[in-house]
């Protein structure tokens, strides 16, 4: 991989404005930071403030890797969900294995980050340099493994690897926690957070 572990690039996407775009990760953020918490954790600093309502459109979501990603370095796969906590009102950020943030490296990015809301219940779709923003209103109100099925039978991809949220998440409990498989980001309500942006999932294959 290039620049030592790092892809070197930031995928964000609005889902207010439903713009998506990529930054470069800086030298200034990957010296200072080891890998994907970190990170995030600045990232949320920057982005957001005591008066921002976890609830609220302004929230982040941030997804992190790491440079050991995508390696064959045991335990590396591991991934960090950063926002704002629900449950606490403070920075919030949960842990999960599998094998999506291995995917999300290697579609060319480190870091993705969600901000806004949609109207709609959405989902995205991540494939290297493909980024969509795709219709969720068939699978809203689904359980985390129907999500997943559904969403690997829609794209036609039995290895994309999918987080998504279930109906604790849709209807903002805030407990709720992000699933990928039989994994689990599981603290801080974060699960929440995506419900409130009406992101019902989120998909990788690179």
């Amino acid at each position: 991989m290039p620049e030592y572990g790092w892809m070197g690039k930031i995928l964000r996407v609005d889902l207010s404005s439903r713009k998506i775009s990529t930054e470069p990760l800086s030298d200034e953020l990957k010296t200072d930071f080891i890998g994907g918490r970190g990170i995030n954790s600045m990232l949320l600093y920057n982005e957001t403030g005591p008066a921002t309502d976890p609830l609220g459109p302004e929230n982040r979501i941030i997804i992190g890797t790491s440079p050991l990603t995508g390696t064959l370095v045991p335990t590396s796969s591991r991934f960090t969900v950063t926002a704002k906590s629900p449950a606490t009102g403070i920075h919030g950020d949960a842990n999960s294995g599998g094998a999506f943030a291995p995917e999300l490296k290697y579609s060319g990015y480190d870091f993705l980050v969600i901000q806004g809301a949609s109207e709609k219940p959405v989902y995205l779709v991540i494939r290297d340099d493909s980024v969509e923003i795709k219709d969720a209103s068939d699978i809203w109100g689904k359980t985390t493994h129907e999500t997943d099925m559904i969403i690997k039978k829609k794209t036609g991809d039995r290895e994309i690897r999918v987080l998504s949220i279930g109906q604790a998440g849709e209807n903002l409990v805030k407990m709720a926690g992000i699933v990928t498989g039989i994994n689990i980001a599981a603290r801080c309500g974060l699960g929440a957070v995506m419900g409130s942006k009406k992101l019902k999932a989120i998909a990788a294959k690179g």
